[in-house]
This record gives C-alpha cells, structure tokens and sequence, in this order.
C-alpha cells in the first residue's frame, strides 16, 4: 500500500546537492514528491510510495549525500493527492 510522507532535514543541507541527490535515490526507489529549500535552511522533502521504499529513503535522508551534514530529520505520515513523479524545485 503507498503512503506520503513529509520530511524536513535541517544542518547543513543546501548547497551540498541535497536535493538532487534526494531526487537520484528517489527515482531508484520509485518514490514521488519533491525536495525543496526553504527559507529556514532546511530541505523539505515529500515521499510518496510503498513502506519499504520510504522507509530506506528515510534511512539515506539521516546522512544525506558526502558534502552534507545532518542535524535532525523529522518526519510525519501525510495525506496528499499522489505525485507523478520526484521533483526539485
């Protein structure tokens, strides 16, 4: 069964490609959503997709890609229309 969940990642997580390497583990995963900057400094990603898959991608998002330092992920199951597919913006 898919579900979506809401993560928001903060440390050091904009301008090391977070997003972009969120985007590549994503699609490998068959996950939709997006992972965006916001203005706090924190990286807002949505996961949408089966347990397992969220699941392993909320394992990455703890380390995040090489140039990445992560703080604090939290993250809390949503309720939203499905996405196509994974975008950054």
């Amino acid at each position: 069964m898919a579900l979506c969940r809401l993560f928001s990642i903060k440390g050091r997580v904009q301008g090391v490609f977070f997003r972009d390497s969120t985007k590549r583990v994503a699609d490998t995963l068959g996950i939709t959503g997006y992972a965006i900057n916001l203005a706090d400094g924190t990286v807002e990603v949505l996961a949408c997709g089966e347990q397992g898959a969220i699941d392993s991608l909320a394992t990455w998002l703890q380390d995040g890609p090489q140039m990445a330092r992560v703080d604090a992920v939290t993250s809390g199951d949503i309720d939203v229309d499905m996405p196509d597919d994974f975008q950054t913006g």
